[in-house]
């Protein structure tokens, strides 16, 4: 090492200087360290001060994806306080089992290439990468460069050239853009949504010259912003471009001779790579296609720092991911399948060493280990947060205690509410501390900087894991048209029910344009303009039967209508008088909110969606008026409708009045007591339930102190409507998926409706309760806004196979995440458990089911969540 750069000792310096001098021993070429002394966010902001002082691209391997998600959450938030313009980025793992019949997400799939061609081309100056993405091999250069098209505005090319590079690159030609590898084409004007980008692209052409290249909104169809060039990356790692097929073909023939593999199998793989164009799993044949092994440090710079995140623990994790390797490969040969031997496709921990050993590195490790007299080893003097969690009084005396230190104090706050109620908590308590909005994992201190950063989960208690995956923004699912295809059937206000053709362009004596085509009875045809879409609808009838198509011009549609019209008006007769009621009797209204309701709000650990904030706003205008609400919050799974249903019940608690949350199922009546528990934990709240969980004593007890006005949140099933159960103040009922209680059960919640508020969620409401609310009759909510990070589900249809069984299982727990195993018949669902046991010996398997006690079902039940 050129010892030129051996400034003064580590232990001399404080922390921005030992920094400096770090970047300037990293400097050489040859440079080997390792910095100790980390704790909780501190190795963000070492980076970040680092990244400024070095100016070189920085990789940093981490133990897992989890690990890594975390620690570039960290990086961001001191990126922007380090006011360093560069934004650190991520390579993710494609989250499948190795060799296994899945492949990669799009989206995924896209970031990754978007990373290669980055890093090919210089511009990706820091990355954090999970090893087991980093052991994986990748596409060659020589590859991605051949499939990468550059498109600017004013370029000269046909249309069709850009069609065609579109198909060779696993794009899917569709009538209307919707997901990523989709492109349409409509006239001179193309679409295309590239996996890896957030919102799709618009090319118009004028001629053979690109007139325009604009983003749009994937659900309006609406340009958002010009833009002068992009570029075409391929879907998918794998393109099956007919010289891929060929090499892959070629390969895969002569590796199956040489291994001496089934005649019957290697058909099948060939057919499908020659036939399918792509199929689920095509990417574990990788190394088949490709003319060369390369892997992610091929594409780094020479001038590229390789930093290791807790070193030993990178190692052990690249130890087991290779023994995870092998045994799969061993499973892939015992099923007889095509699989390409591990060194083809994976590196080793050797080689991982070799890598690093031959690389600029840094190995950043929180204990410190290393001899502090080593001048390549760097130690710093950081340390935890205090335990401070719910106890904003010691963070007051630790604040005073930090101040008389000249310690400086930030307070980081994922959201604006949460900034807001930490500036009013350090208000009330004469406190002056910084806060900031940004996520952190966890706070530290550092003596020789003056300074310490809080996470606001640290004070409050709660903590959030937020993905950082390239995505669209969150916007409304749009349905209807949207999801329409050829052969729907819609319904047209004056014509009734037709069959869907598709569009045609037509012309007409006052011009031309495109028309929806509908099919009706005795094949007539009607022909809609697009200004004309408000008169139809798609069809959504009960069962799987088609309708019958209506009869153009025949009075049989007017005869439907005037029926359907009767039945509305009977049954709207038969629910007048309660209406009517509710209507004309007043209650005592709520008061607008308080600095507690705020500050209850402000806790929530989530950014509420805009539809969640608009039930939320629409709830609270219901209780503040001084007639009884009775509102139907509509959204699917996942959406949040609990949160507002808990932003409402507390409103009514703090009024002194009681809430009723009433739900089908004894699983979801624990579910619902532990997240209001758990949401109303810093409150003097007292929650409690009914159900079989709790035995009849425990029961009695509850509903005694139900009477007194001791409980303020009673959650039960249908035992809440039985006789014995009186409360001392009722002020609000909430009623979770009404469609699942039973007729006696509804008339008893019908009665209630005239006397108190009325809260229901549902993500399926039954069509009369919808109807009620699309009347008017009941108010209606609807949260159509997926949370930020809410992922998609996959849902696969297969057959019985323990392999996939076990590949499933494996993938879930090496995410860190639990599984629901379901089956059907409580007699054998003993012998499901050993078969588990058998396939994925290191499981915990717990097993519930209706029959159990309940006492045992609550200890199950608990240990899962």
């Amino acid at each position: 090492m050129n010892q030129s750069l051996v400034i003064p000792k580590f232990e001399n310096l404080e922390f921005t200087d030992k920094i400096k001098s770090v970047a300037a021993r990293l400097k050489d070429p040859s440079a080997q360290m390792t910095v100790e002394g980390f704790s909780g966010a501190s190795r963000a902001l070492f980076l970040a001060q680092l990244k400024k002082n070095l100016r070189r691209p920085i990789v940093v391997l981490t133990a897992d994806q989890n690990t890594g998600e975390a620690l570039l959450g960290d990086l961001k938030y001191f990126f922007r306080h380090e006011k360093i313009r560069d934004i650190p980025q991520f390579f993710p793992t494609w989250e499948t089992l190795p060799y296994e019949h899945l492949s990669p997400l799009t989206e995924v799939s896209g970031e990754r290439l978007f990373i290669l061609d980055q890093l090919m081309h210089g511009k990706c100056p820091f990355l954090v990468v999970p090893v087991e993405a980093a052991m994986q091999c990748v596409v060659p250069k020589s590859v991605l460069r051949k499939q990468v098209f550059p498109l600017k505005k004013g370029d000269s090319l046909e249309r069709e050239f850009l069609e065609a590079c579109l198909v060779d690159n696993g794009y899917t030609r569709v009538h209307m853009v919707e997901g990523r590898g989709d492109f349409s084409v409509r006239g001179d004007i193309v679409d295309m949504f590239q996996a890896a980008y957030s919102n799709p692209i618009r090319v118009e052409f004028f001629g053979d010259q690109v007139e325009s290249l604009r983003e749009f909104d994937i659900n309006s169809q609406v340009s958002i912003r010009e833009i002068e060039e992009t570029k075409i990356l391929p879907v998918r790692e794998i393109t099956l471009t007919p010289e891929e097929i060929e090499r892959a073909v070629k390969n895969i023939q002569a590796f199956a001779s040489k291994n001496d593999f089934d005649r019957v199998q290697l058909k099948e793989v060939v057919d499908r790579i020659e036939h399918l164009g792509g199929f689920a799993g095509v990417e574990r044949l990788s190394p088949f296609f490709y003319p060369e092994k390369e892997n992610l440090f091929d594409y780094l710079s020479e001038e590229t720092l390789v930093a290791v995140d807790e070193v030993d623990v990178v190692l052990a994790k690249c130890d087991q991911y290779e023994q995870l390797i092998q045994t799969e490969y061993e499973n892939a040969l015992d099923n007889g399948e095509i699989a390409a031997p591990p060194e083809d496709f994976y590196l080793t921990v050797e080689d991982v060493k070799s890598r690093l050993s031959s690389a600029r590195s840094l190995s950043m490790n929180s204990l410190k280990l290393s001899d502090g007299d080593s001048p390549n080893v760097a130690q710093f003097d950081i340390h935890p947060i205090p335990l401070l969690r719910g106890k904003f009084d010691s963070l007051a005396e630790y604040a005073l205690k930090w101040e008389e230190e000249g310690m400086k104090a930030v307070i980081v706050a994922p959201t604006k509410g949460q900034v807001r109620r930490v500036h009013q908590l350090l208000e009330e308590y004469g406190l002056e501390m910084g806060v900031d909005k940004g996520l952190i994992s966890s706070g530290f201190q550092i003596r020789g900087m003056g300074k310490l950063f809080v996470a606001e989960s640290e004070i409050f208690g709660r903590s959030h894991k937020h993905r950082y995956r390239r995505k669209p923004k969150s916007q409304s699912f749009q349905r209807g048209f949207k999801d329409l295809r050829p052969n729907d059937f819609l319904v047209h206000v004056d014509y009734g029910i037709g069959q869907y053709l598709g569009t045609k362009e037509l012309q007409t004596g006052v011009g031309g344009g495109e028309f929806l085509e509908i099919l009706y009875a005795d094949d007539e045809k009607l022909y809609i303009p697009m200004d004309g879409l408000a008169y139809i609808q798609k069809y959504m009838g009960a069962g799987e039967a088609n309708p019958p198509l209506s009869k153009m011009g025949s009075i049989s549609w007017r005869r439907q209508k005037s029926r359907a019209k009767k039945a509305i008006q009977e049954m709207a007769e038969d629910l007048l008088k309660l209406y009517a009621t509710r209507k004309i009797t007043e209650r005592t209204s709520f008061s607008g909110n308080s600095i507690a309701i705020e500050e209850f709000a402000d806790s929530f650990e989530f950014e509420e969606t805009e539809d969640q904030l608009k039930a939320i706003d629409e709830i609270e205008e219901d209780l503040e008026q001084n007639k009884p609400m009775d509102r139907l919050v509509c959204g699917d799974v996942g959406y949040g409708k609990t949160e507002v249903a808990m932003r409402a019940a507390f409103k009514v608690v703090m009024e002194k009045k009681q809430v009723a949350v009433l739900v089908p199922t004894t699983i979801l009546a624990q579910q619902h007591l532990n997240t209001f528990q758990e949401r109303f934990r810093n409150y003097p709240v007292n929650i409690e339930q009914v159900s079989r969980f709790r035995t009849p004593k425990e029961q009695k007890e509850i509903l005694a102190k139900l009477k007194t006005g001791e409980v303020d949140i009673l959650i039960g099933t249908h035992r809440l409507l039985s006789k014995d159960v009186k409360f001392a103040d009722l002020g609000l009922i909430i009623v979770d998926e009404e469609q699942r209680f039973g007729v006696k059960h509804k008339e008893k919640l019908k009665k209630l409706r005239a006397e108190v508020d009325i809260l229901t969620l549902t993500a399926t409401p039954i069509p009369r309760t919808l109807h009620f609310s699309l009347m008017g009759v009941r108010d209606l909510s609807v949260i159509e806004t997926p949370p930020s990070d809410r992922l998609a589900v996959k849902t696969f249809v297969r057959k019985f196979d323990e392999k996939i069984i076990r590949e499933a299982i494996l993938r879930e727990l090496d995410r860190g995440g639990q599984i629901f195993f379901v089956h059907n018949k409580i007699h054998s669902i003993l012998s499901i458990k050993e078969l588990l046991l058998k396939i994925v010996p290191q499981v915990r398997i717990g097993v519930a089911h209706g029959q159990l006690r309940e006492h045992q079902l609550e200890k199950i039940m608990t240990k899962f969540t």
